[in-house]
């Protein structure tokens, strides 16, 4: 996909999403594929090499975060708590990025697959703006919205504990965004 932000540092990052109008929880619903914007950060590009596919919003109450693509090129949604001890770890180690990895980590999604929602969207306040916010409900972590045009926002990860942030675009799917993902 290829982001069309070419952001090198966590301060320009910062200074594009400052300068980016909120959004409404209603936006927000429906289907997102997504990408790492690339700040020197840890992970970026470890979502990717995952099969990170991106995010489904149902509703304010029903928020799936992680949404991965399968070995067998379905959609599973996977439980953020079980993925939160390697996120902690992140600043300290690095993330392994490369295809081994990421087909190893495919093997192991059914063990961290869930049909249950496991965050929310509220309007919260970052950074001066109040802006639709994802709310994880098992880890101390909010992604906090800005829009870029009618079918893209950019993302801030705000991890506590977490020494930056990290930064990742979403681009809305399909002309009914709501019914345009089939999660397996």
């Amino acid at each position: 996909m290829g982001s069309p932000l070419p952001i090198a540092t966590t301060a320009e990052a910062f200074a594009r999403f400052d300068g980016l109008p909120p959004v409404e929880i209603p936006f927000m619903l429906g289907a997102w594929t997504g990408e790492s914007v690339p700040t020197g950060h840890p992970l970026d590009g470890a979502l990717e090499a995952f099969h990170w596919h991106g995010k489904r919003f149902d509703s304010a109450e029903a928020v799936y975060p992680l949404v991965f693509t399968t070995l067998g090129g379905g959609l599973t949604c996977l439980e953020p708590k079980a993925l939160g001890p390697g996120l902690r770890l992140s600043d300290r180690f690095p993330v392994p990025k490369s295809a081994l990895a990421g087909r190893l980590f495919q093997l192991l999604m059914p063990l961290l697959s869930t049909a249950d929602s496991s965050a929310r969207l509220r309007m919260t306040s970052y950074r001066g703006v109040v802006s639709a916010t994802m709310v994880y409900d098992h880890l101390p972590i909010n992604d906090v919205f800005r829009r870029l045009d009618d079918d893209s926002v950019l993302g801030v990860m705000d991890f506590k504990g977490m020494e930056t942030p990290f930064f990742f675009l979403l681009r809305r799917e399909g002309p009914d965004p709501s019914h345009s993902v089939t999660i397996s």
